[in-house]
């Protein structure tokens, strides 16, 4: 019976995969939001009474479900930026202002603010840690509804013009890896003595090693893959002349692969190797359709995790949810996050064309729009593989993660709209 629904359940998320985009477009609802809720009433019927919905006898599918759903995500933003980003060219650098403050003053300030709230609520240090850690990083999976929408090709020089889009979008892509030191602080907090015994650790080996080798593999993949692509001697390895899209999943299978087994950071390998291939030929229509496997592929991966999600939080994984856990997520999303977000972004009105601009609406747009999703899953479930994470923490993290795709699903059409003059005017004319 197990297996009979769980064929249906696919054939549901197949059909939903096909329909619900276009059915959604014209309505201020998001396709999370539609596919948390079908789990929820497939969960609430009695067929379901035999799926296995407990987090801690599923933790390594859970793990390895969401790793695989957040690198093809990774790689379809990488994708999808059309601004540049040059090690050797500081300009780049600058037009990245919005990004570097979002990751470098915000979401540290998110981890802070949340690992507060948890020790307040009881945990251990190392536990509000580890949450604070798991919840802090935007997600690139849930958030496409204000992300940049793929990207552009042609016979022009590229560069995406949408900055708070952009903002968004960039973070996502480089905050899920970057999120990864501080769950790693988490681990060492609650497995090691005494604070002697892993700071030298964190800080040469998890903060600093690990993230420049997961940047440098990802380059090195995505030069390599780059040159056999487009410049390969041979005609039969220029798979870009032949439109051989299947290329995206090789890229990003191998650029994770080879970050995970150097012991980098396979999250950053991943988009920088996805941002590095695209430089290669930056307007070439190839990018494109690579875009679009990547990005079917996650939308399949996606309806997966959340009917799976809508199913189990029928089954009981809210049951150690108290008002704690309920007060720690709608803070973060109300409160943390708004307001690091926006104090991270202070400042960045100029008048200079060349360079990220943001009006105050857009600011607090960006701010807010700090997604929650399957990142936080991930993160949860390879934590509770290392350590013991408890039933509270789940259904806080769940909890959280499901106020996130009713609250930002609800809002997102409007509230994109409304901070964006260039789509106000089109609608003004349009009607």
């Amino acid at each position: 019976m197990t297996a009979d629904l769980a064929y249906l359940i696919a054939g549901a998320s197949l059909l939903l995969a096909v329909l619900l985009p276009d059915l959604l477009r014209r309505w201020a609802i998001s396709a999370p939001m539609v596919l948390v809720a079908v789990g929820m009433l497939i969960g609430a019927l009695p067929i379901t009474d035999g799926l296995p919905v407990d987090v801690h006898e599923n933790r390594a599918l859970i793990e390895h479900t969401t790793e695989l759903c957040v690198i093809v995500a990774l790689m379809g933003v990488g994708l999808a930026l059309d601004r540049p980003l040059w090690i050797r060219r500081p300009s780049t650098w600058w037009t990245w202002t919005a990004t570097w403050r979002l990751l470098l003053v915000a979401m540290p300030l998110c981890i802070a603010g949340i690992a507060l709230l948890g020790w307040w609520a009881g945990l251990a240090p190392a536990a509000a840690v580890l949450l604070g850690a798991v919840l802090a990083p935007t997600d690139p999976v849930l958030a496409s509804d204000v992300q940049v929408a793929g990207p552009q090709t042609g016979d022009h020089e590229v560069d995406e013009s949408d900055e708070l889009r952009f903002t968004l979008t960039s973070e996502a892509g480089l905050n899920d890896g970057l999120a990864f030191p501080f769950v790693a602080l988490a681990i060492l907090m609650a497995t090691e003595a005494t604070v002697g015994d892993w700071a030298l650790e964190w800080l040469g080996f998890h903060l600093v090693a690990k993230v420049l080798i997961g940047v440098a593999t990802g380059i090195a993949v995505g030069q390599l893959l780059a040159h056999i692509a487009f410049r390969s001697q041979s005609r039969a390895l220029r798979v870009a002349e032949r439109g051989e899209s299947l290329m995206a999943l090789a890229a990003l299978v191998t650029a994770y692969g080879v970050a995970e087994v150097a012991q980098g950071y396979g999250f950053l390998a991943v988009f920088v190797c996805a941002m590095t291939f695209r430089d290669a030929e930056r307007s070439h229509d190839y990018h494109a359709a690579m875009h679009e496997v990547a990005e079917r592929l996650e939308r399949l991966l996606t309806l997966f995790v959340l009917l799976a999600l809508g199913i189990a939080l029928t089954r009981g994984l809210l049951a150690e949810l108290d008002w704690r856990g309920v007060a720690i997520g709608l803070a973060l999303l109300l409160v943390i996050r708004p307001l690091a977000g926006f104090v991270s972004l202070a400042g960045l009105g100029s008048p200079d064309p060349d360079h990220a601009r943001l009006t105050t609406g857009q600011r607090w747009a960006a701010a807010f729009f700090g997604v929650r999703g399957v990142g936080s899953l991930y993160y949860l479930a390879y934590a509770a593989g290392k350590v013991e994470v408890s039933d509270w923490l789940w259904a806080t993290v769940t909890f959280t993660i499901v106020a996130s795709v009713f609250l930002h699903g609800i809002l997102a059409t409007p509230v994109m709209r409304h901070v964006d003059p260039d789509r106000r005017t089109g609608s003004a004319q349009d009607g």
